[in-house]
């Protein structure tokens, strides 16, 4: 009697090829980005949500298959990347093409139902997604290509409710705060790979310039990181739940440099995805909160 295998799921596959969840780390500040100038317009809309959803989620789904797509002969040579699903054949290339193709044909949509800018835009906001994989094998900086990736979305939300650039100083602000914040912890991931990185060529900080000094350089980074947060609460009137929700995150972010340090990695994955998972979250509910009570 033959053993029935059990079939394989596409899209479970896909969703975790494109680590889906993480979408937690930049979705919340996209959302603080709309909700906030929402109510400084008082012009509160789900539609405008929606879209706003549908645009953010499909731009990283689309970054994410991009980078397991030109990244996957390096994954391929790196022990801790070796198993993802584009490298075992799990999932095949082609399915990760049509990935990419109908991400970006939602976020495309999204950004034209949103206003005519967003619409003219949204290759600006591409462009950096797609860049990053290849920065890697340019430059030691690739985080900081990353972080500029990441900033474009409070201000892309931003300018998907307003239809213009005219008072979105607070939004470039909290972009800058969010782009230094992912390129901060990115810096941390990357000190697992040091080895490994130096030996096939591929460029980070980490490996240029040690893990100490990498560490170093994050510390620096989310430190400017709370100072942007801080000035995104003062620009847009916040009161003291924000302010306390800040304290937690500064909390965090304490921690998480505290359990990293050069010759101990053992807790990167703890600092990188409860950490900071819960940097988004705490910091997105109070200021949630916050609106919601004036």
């Amino acid at each position: 009697m033959t053993e029935t295998l059990p079939r394989p799921n596409h899209v479970k596959d896909f969703l975790k090829l494109v680590a889906f969840e993480h979408s937690v780390f930049a979705l919340p500040f996209a959302y603080l980005s709309t909700l906030t100038v929402m109510h400084l317009e008082d012009a509160f809309s789900w539609w405008d949500l929606v879209l706003v959803t549908v645009a953010m989620v499909s731009a990283r789904t689309l970054a994410m298959a991009a980078n397991r797509i030109i990244d996957r002969k390096i994954d391929a040579q790196n022990p801790r990347t070796a198993k993802r699903e584009l490298v075992t054949g799990k999932v095949s290339l082609r399915t990760a093409y049509w990935g990419c193709a109908v991400s970006l044909v939602l976020l495309l949509a999204s950004a034209a139902l949103l206003n005519p800018l967003c619409l003219y835009l949204s290759p600006l906001a591409v462009a950096p997604l797609i860049v990053y994989p290849y920065a890697k094998r340019f430059t030691d900086y690739p985080h900081a290509v990353l972080g500029l990736a990441q900033m474009v979305a409070p201000v892309g939300a931003w300018v998907a409710v307003t239809g213009t650039f005219a008072g979105s100083g607070p939004a470039v602000v909290l972009g800058a705060a969010v782009g230094l914040w992912i390129g901060g912890f990115d810096l941390i991931y990357a000190c697992q790979d040091v080895e490994i990185d130096r030996k096939i060529g591929v460029h980070s900080t980490p490996a240029r310039w040690g893990v100490k000094a990498a560490l170093h350089a994050s510390s620096v980074t989310h430190v400017v990181t709370l100072a942007l947060f801080a000035w995104f609460g003062l620009l847009t009137g916040f009161g003291l739940l924000y302010w306390i929700g800040l304290g937690l995150v500064a909390v965090a972010l304490v921690y998480e440099h505290s359990i990293v340090r050069p010759g101990d990695l053992s807790k990167v994955n703890r600092a990188f995805f409860t950490a900071n998972g819960f940097v988004a979250v705490a910091l997105f509910a109070f200021a949630l909160v916050d609106l919601l009570l004036r």
